[in-house]
Formats: structure tokens, sequence, C-alpha cells
């Protein structure tokens, strides 16, 4: 009953949402690698790691901002801290010299074919970039097919659908007929009315899923994302050890291309604090937490494919008729015995000769059309992200909000026959058995809220889904 739905809506606003735990999940990972850093340069890298502090934070709060969906480049991040990283290994290394800004930037020309870091820095840009833009576009799409939900759940229902749901759900109780179950084709009847415009959210939904889906086996393999994101401070502990190892031949090539730099006035203790090692990887991110969030949103993905065309099945089985309901004694709209019509395909175009619901088919909802061109973008930008291409996205909140809100049922709705049925008889006004003293209006401004919950309600199944 109501109590039901209620503990329905509070579950979907008290739970966290399936991005939230995606999000935390690739968060706490980023944590570990950047603590797993913290823990272990300082004893292996002494003055490297000390007097550089604020290149390693920047690092990693840089990458927390781009998968939080920041607008920065990430490539250009990378590369940022690659270029300074070794400023300040080479000044550490020949501390006996003055080297200028210039000769730092004549420096990095040369270093881009020396390579002083081995191949780390190409590789980890190539694994780091797929795996957050991987990351990034999946949670951004969690969040945005729960957006979508909650959106479209707000839409308000026609008046013809209040009146068609008002003669569904109301009239055999004016007919003495309260134990009577709707028709279950009459029920699709009406609902596949009522939701016509929310059923053309279903090509673009598929797509959506389909390229979640499709964007989750990136998560999978052996580049894949938990490895790299979890592992970040090995790979820099890897650079700066090739760099070490190379250190003659490489100082040799950029004293060679670039001259050799002058001789410092301060005096130098001389000693190079040079340290070699290898960041421990003491904490090896286990993959099974991973597969477990994917695997089990990738099943919850599924479930919710058809949703949209499903929603007048799940609503007239569910909450309104009954698959058991006996189809020649069940109220037809008429009277008790069987629904005669055919069932109305999905989506607005179908409806142009529904015989329960007045649709118009040539006024789409606009709400809806919007969240279609929300969905294709979105789409469009996970398709590019399993692809390893990063594409500017317009933020989905940009958008026009739902128009009005139910404005109950007026007083003659439910006396009111359909003009497409001349033959239903105009239904006696009298109050549903055992609520005396309450007229039509009272009792249809009560099954009016109600009505919307069963239609809200549905939705709280898909945006559980999305948002657990």
């Amino acid at each position: 009953g109501m109590e039901h739905l209620d503990s329905k809506e509070n579950e979907m606003e008290s739970a966290p949402t399936q991005s939230g735990r995606a999000l935390g999940y690739f968060q706490d990972l980023l944590n570990k690698s950047e603590k797993a850093l913290y823990d272990t340069f300082p004893s292996i890298y002494g003055e490297l790691y000390s007097q550089n502090v604020k290149l390693f934070k920047d690092l990693y709060s840089e990458l927390r901002r781009y998968y939080r969906g920041s607008n920065i480049n990430l490539e250009e991040a990378l590369n940022e801290f690659w270029t300074r990283l070794l400023e300040r290994l080479f000044k550490l290394m020949n501390p006996q010299y003055h080297i200028t800004d210039e000769y730092l930037d004549c420096m990095m020309k040369h270093s881009e074919q020396h390579k002083p870091f081995g191949e780390v820095p190409r590789d980890l840009k190539l694994k780091a970039t797929r795996a957050f833009i991987a990351v990034r576009s999946y949670v951004q799409g969690l969040s945005m097919g729960s957006d979508v939900v909650k959106k479209v759940s707000q839409v308000s229902l026609s008046h013809e659908c209040t009146r068609a749901i008002m003669k569904l759900v109301y009239c055999p109780y004016c007919r003495g007929m309260s134990s009577v179950k709707p028709c279950n084709n009459y029920c699709h009847n009406v609902m596949k009315g009522c939701l016509a415009n929310q059923a053309d959210l279903d090509t673009e939904w598929r797509n959506l899923i389909d390229s979640m889906l499709l964007v989750a086996d990136r998560f999978d393999g052996p580049s894949n994302v938990d490895t790299v994101i979890g592992t970040i401070h090995t790979r820099i502990a890897e650079a700066i050890s090739n760099m070490q190892e190379n250190r003659e031949s490489v100082t040799a090539k950029i004293f060679q291309g670039c001259g050799n730099p002058k001789i410092s006035t301060k005096a130098s203790s001389g000693e190079d604090k040079k340290r070699r090692g290898k960041a421990v990887n003491d904490d090896k991110s286990s993959g099974l937490g991973l597969e477990k969030l994917v695997s089990d949103a990738k099943g919850k993905l599924r479930d919710i494919k058809d949703y949209w065309v499903a929603l007048p099945s799940t609503i007239c089985n569910e909450k309104i008729t009954s698959s058991s309901v006996n189809e020649d004694k069940c109220w037809n709209g008429m009277a008790k015995g069987r629904y005669l019509p055919e069932v109305m395909g999905d989506g607005l175009a179908n409806q142009i000769n529904n015989p329960e619901v007045e649709v118009d088919i040539t006024k789409p909802d606009m709400t809806i059309r919007q969240q279609i061109m929300q969905l294709k973008i979105m789409t469009n930008r996970l398709r590019n992200a399993y692809n390893g291409n990063d594409v500017d996205f317009q933020d989905a909140s940009d958008d026009i909000s739902g128009s009005g809100s139910g404005d109950g049922c007026p007083d003659e709705v439910c006396g009111k026959r359909l003009s497409k049925n001349p033959s239903t008889r105009q239904p006696e006004v009298h109050a549903i058995p055992n609520q005396s003293g309450r007229g039509v209006k009272g009792a249809s401004s009560k099954f009016l809220p109600s009505s919307l919950l069963i239609f809200l309600s549905v939705a709280v199944i898909a945006t559980q889904y999305l948002r657990r």
C-alpha cells in the first residue's frame, strides 16, 4: 500500500548512488596509491621527496579533479609532472652547477629523445588516460541514467490520462464491483497511452546501457583500471630508478646538446645524496573488489535495459491488475467481461488509435525530448571513452525543468465517458464502498496522488538500480 511506496521513496533518497559507489571505489584506489607514495618515498629518495612534496601532491589532486569532472587536460597534467620531476632530479644530481631556466628549457627539448625516465611516462600516459577517461565517463553515465529517471518521473500526467486511470481503477466501485479487477489488456492500453512519451526514451536508453556495458569491459584485462590507478606510485618510483641508473649517459647527452652549465658559486656539500631502490608495492589493490563492483553494475544495467517499454506491464501486473486475472470476468471499462480492443504498440506514434487515452501524437513532451538528447550526448561520450578519446561534454543539468504538476481530478472527469467509447455508460455517482460521506470528488482527489505514486514507485525500481 501507500506505506510500501513511502518506504521505497525514502530508500531511494537515503541510498548512496551506484555512481557514488564507483567513484568512491576509484577514489580509494588513488588515495591508497598516494598514501603508499608518502609512506615509502621519504626513506628511499630523501631530498628529492622532501623538497618536492607539493609536486607529488599536485599530481594526485589533478587526477582527482579530472575524474570528478573538472575540465582539465589529463595528458598536459601528466606531461607537466614529468617535466617538473626531471628538472628537480637533474638539479639534485648536479648540485655543483648553477642551472638557469633557459638551460632547463634546452634540457627539456633534448630529454624527449633521450627518454631519461625510460618508457614509463609514455606507458603511464597511455594507460592512465584510457583508465581515467573510462572511469569518468562510466560514473557520468550512471549519474546521467539516474538523472533521466528522476526528471522523467516528474513529468505530469495529462488530463486525458488521469481520466482514463480514474475509469480504469475507480469506476468498478461505482458499479458495485469492488472485487472485480481491471482486464490486463485494458490496463495496458491505458498505461501505453499515459506513458507514450516515456516509451520514446527506449532507443536512446538502450544505446546508453549498451555503451556503458562496453566501457565496463575496459575495467578488465591486463591494463585494467584497478591496476593502473592503484599503482601510480610504483610507476613513478620505476621512472626515478631509470633516471638514476642512466644518470651518467643522460647527463652527458644533455651537456652535449646544451653545453656545460656554469659552476655554482654556492658552497656545495659535494655530497650527492643519491638513494637507490624502488618503492615497495606493499598494498596491491585487489582486483576482486572492482570485479564485483563492475559485475553487479553490469547485471543491474542489463535488468533495466527495457525499462521504459516495460513500465506499462510492470504497473499493470504489480499494481493494478494481476497476471492471474480471469479475462472473461474482469472490468473492461464498461462492464464485467472480456476486453476486445487490441493492445497498442509502444511510443507516441503508436497511440493514434488508442481506444482509452486520447493522445495528441503531434505534441511530444519537451522534457522527455530533452532527456532523449542528453542520452544521445552521453552515449557518444561513452563510445569515445571506449576508444580512449575524451570529448567535451555539456553538463546534463543545464536543461529546462519539467512543466507543471498534476492538478487533481476535475469534478466532471470521473463521471465523463471517453468520447472514443460512446457505448460506455455514464457512471452513477457513488462513494467508494465503506467510505460513507465521501462523494466522487473526495474519492478522486484521494486516488490521483496514489496514481502518480504508482508511476513514481516504478520509477524508483530503476532509480534504485542506479542509485544503490
